[in-house]
């Protein structure tokens, strides 16, 4: 038995591009760089090592969250890896990716890559962002007051 789960988070390298297949299945693609920190042998400092994944995404939800997402943003990805090989002009050619499952938007609204919390909706694994509904607030009622020397209450 094999386990194919992939969990990143860093910031989109690139703004990403929403396609269409023939078919009509809607295709994001967007690059991710996720940093690995490593001891430079030579100063003996800790550096930082970028590491760029590129990340595709299909379906209703890739056009969704097209629409949030531009270069820098920073996001938290989950999904699985994808190993595709061809051939371009003899030379033979491989890239492994992420093929996204689920996607957390971890940017606050314009300042990008800053490390907060997006204002953006989630996207739903459903296929489309709903408008939060406002709930009627009930009116809130005190508690009802208790005198504690009341005679009824064994001590």
């Amino acid at each position: 038995m094999s386990i194919n789960r992939v969990n990143i988070s860093g910031n989109l390298t690139r703004d990403p591009e929403l396609r269409m297949t023939s078919g009509g299945t809607q295709v994001l693609s967007f690059g991710v760089a996720v940093n690995d920190r490593r001891r430079n042998p030579q100063s003996g400092e800790w550096e930082d090592y970028p590491n760029f994944v590129d990340c595709t995404m299909f379906g209703a939800r890739a056009e969704a969250v097209s629409r949030y997402l531009s270069k820098g943003s920073k996001v938290a990805i989950e999904g699985k890896l994808r190993y595709s090989s061809w051939e371009r002009d003899g030379q033979r050619r491989s890239k492994l990716e992420v093929i996204v499952d689920e996607i957390e938007f971890m940017s606050r609204g314009s300042q990008q890559g800053d490390g907060g919390y997006s204002n953006a909706p989630q996207v739903p694994r459903g296929g489309y962002a709903q408008q939060p509904q406002a709930r009627p607030q009930a009116p809130v009622q005190a508690p009802p007051t208790a005198d504690i020397y009341d005679e009824d209450i064994p001590f």
